[in-house]
């Protein structure tokens, strides 16, 4: 589905240049969940945004279904984002002066679809994340979950292929990341959604299937999920701990 080959991404000033994104190599396929995790400057942003055709790469290829992303002008880029691609952020970028069910249904509004269509995707979407006795009221209203929750529905309305989560549970407290991060893994099921996750967090990181771990631009190492989550957790943390890595506790 996603592939990049030879990936660099560098910055350049009159005396040195800068590294980021140093030969990545990469393969995702269709209904994969993946966390991709490392310490800070690691080059995760970066990678996610390249891959999500946010940012461009200084040399290297990125394919989706043997499609060189490059050979593709701005507005074939961003047509190929509304159709195929969904976000979702840590700060969750809704629009305080409009209603829940609003924001969920902007990315459709913008399209032309139907109004009946719209509302029918809304009150799915809102049931499937548990906020649909919220859709009247504005994400001021709204505890950090629910608005992370909220975002969600909005990043899956268009029904896109894949799924870009950059710190999705960053500002949210424990109860409400496992409830995104269960809806995510549901989500990631029973619609067949592939997820490419940014997380600095091993808890995060276990509800995904497989975690690729970067250290100075470069992949460093990968493991894959077993299908037991604690055991999974297990493994991060362990693989995190020899790389002088940040963890905490599996509840």
């Amino acid at each position: 589905m996603l592939k990049v080959v030879n990936l660099k991404k560098e910055f350049k000033t009159n005396k040195s240049i800068f590294k980021i994104l140093d030969n990545i190599d990469l393969e995702v396929k269709k209904g994969e969940f993946i966390s991709i995790m490392g310490p800070s400057g690691a080059g995760k942003t970066t990678l996610l945004n390249i891959l999500s055709t946010v940012d461009k790469p200084t040399c290297g290829k990125v394919y989706y279904n043997n499609k060189n992303i490059q050979e593709m002008n701005n507005k074939q880029i961003s047509k190929f984002r509304r159709e195929n691609i969904g976000f979702i952020f840590q700060d969750y970028n809704l629009l305080d002066s409009m209603t829940v069910e609003d924001n969920i249904a902007l990315p459709l509004v913008i399209s032309k679809e139907k109004q009946d269509k719209v509302r029918a995707e809304v009150l799915r979407l809102s049931k499937f994340f548990g906020i649909e006795g919220h859709l009247s009221k504005y994400p001021y209203e709204l505890s950090g979950g629910q608005k992370q929750r909220a975002a969600a529905a909005r990043a899956l309305i268009t029904e896109p292929k894949i799924i870009f989560a950059d710190e999705p549970t960053g500002a949210l407290d424990s109860k409400a990341s496992s409830e995104l991060l269960n809806c995510l893994k549901e989500m990631n099921e029973k619609f067949n959604v592939t997820v490419i996750m940014v997380t600095h967090d091993a808890f995060s990181a276990s509800y995904s299937k497989k975690v690729i771990f970067m250290k100075d631009g470069k992949l460093n190492a990968r493991i894959d999920s077993s299908g037991n989550r604690k055991e999974f957790f297990n493994n991060i943390m362990n693989l995190l701990t020899s790389m002088g890595g940040e963890v905490n506790e599996l509840s």
